[in-house]
């Protein structure tokens, strides 16, 4: 599980980058929810199981 919030926190640059594209219109709305859901699913996550490290 705790690889696949480390790659799902990977893949968050992309999703930011693509917030940034100007033609993405409509899109916007959906990719910013996208982020949010994420952010939310990562923290979450930390909270339920931190990490040794912290």
């Amino acid at each position: 599980m705790q690889e696949r919030i480390a790659f799902l926190s990977t893949k968050r640059g992309l999703l930011v980058r693509l917030l940034e594209e100007p033609s993405l219109g409509t899109l916007r709305i959906d990719v910013n929810q996208a982020l949010l859901e994420m952010d939310d699913l990562i923290d979450e996550f930390q909270k339920s199981f931190p990490s040794d490290a912290e």
